[in-house]
């Protein structure tokens, strides 16, 4: 975020919520924009005592989607949300997509990457929003083109299992890399594979062909990859076909059926053959 020109100052949760608001009321501020909107920051607006815009995270209609599978949800991104909660402001979307700034000290050079590759995100939060290691693995496996796997340090046994099976053209940079040299290394790359998870969104920033593929959450919820066009497509791989999903607005460490067929069911084919469609 310092690198980010759009941004003055940030404030940091770091020690405890009272010295946060205290911080903030120094800055006298007109009006506090809340996307947000749980317990804490209901608290700072209450302490702050100023005008305030609220976004409304629908967590009744994701309930009932999670619960019932009624679908109440709007057709529309997160992001045009967002946006909806500055409407009285005059603010409108410039339609540009997403922005993100990588400083410089951690752009990755060309040198330490193959000359083409594909990114391939293989971490995410919860366990029921990735691809198990045997499906990565056969997808690897089926494509020629080197691929830089992508994720924490707590994706790096997974990582290393993969790229172990797969051979030399898979590289394993998991846990060697923070979050803005990866995002440099999706910036780089030809392609991205990714997970329901925030390197989808960064890559979508940097306009690159995506393959999206989701587990037990569901696109609907507003999170996929934003304003995707011609030249930077994005293909959202999903199995359709459960009673039980999604089973979760968030996710879980291990699927709560025990099948885990959202994910398992998922055609390691349809995978590949969208990466030679992009590509």
């Amino acid at each position: 975020m310092a690198t980010n020109p759009y941004i003055d100052k940030v404030h940091v949760l770091d020690q405890s919520l009272s010295v946060l608001i205290q911080a903030l009321k120094t800055e006298e501020f007109d009006l506090i924009i809340d996307l947000h909107h749980n317990l804490r920051t209901a608290i700072i607006k209450f302490r702050l005592g100023v005008a305030a815009h609220s976004f409304n995270k629908l967590n009744i209609d994701k309930w009932l989607m999670v619960r019932f599978k009624w679908n109440r949800l709007p057709a529309q991104h997160i992001v045009d949300r967002y946006m909806e909660t500055l409407q009285s402001l005059g603010v409108e979307n410039d339609k540009k997509g997403l922005d993100y700034f990588i400083p410089s000290i951690d752009v990755v050079h060309e040198s330490a990457l193959p000359s083409r590759y594909i990114a391939f995100v293989i971490g995410a939060k919860f366990a029921t929003k990735r691809l198990p290691n045997h499906k990565i693995i056969a997808i690897c496996q089926s494509v020629a083109m080197p691929i830089v796997l992508l994720g924490g340090k707590e994706d790096m046994d997974n990582a290393t299992e993969i790229a172990a099976a797969c051979g030399a053209h898979v590289i394993n940079t998991c846990g060697q890399y923070n979050l803005n040299q990866s995002a440099s290394i999706v910036q780089q790359a030809a392609l991205v594979i990714t997970h329901d998870t925030g390197l989808m969104h960064i890559a979508a920033a940097f306009q690159k062909k995506i393959i999206s593929v989701w587990g037990n959450t569901i696109p609907d919820f507003g999170m996929y990859p934003y304003l995707p066009n011609e030249t930077a497509p994005a293909i959202i791989i999903e199995n359709k076909n459960l009673s039980c999903r999604p089973c979760s607005k968030i996710g879980y460490s291990r699927c709560p059926k025990g099948h885990f067929n959202c994910m398992e069911q998922i055609s390691n084919a349809s995978i590949t053959a969208a990466v030679h469609s992009l590509l």
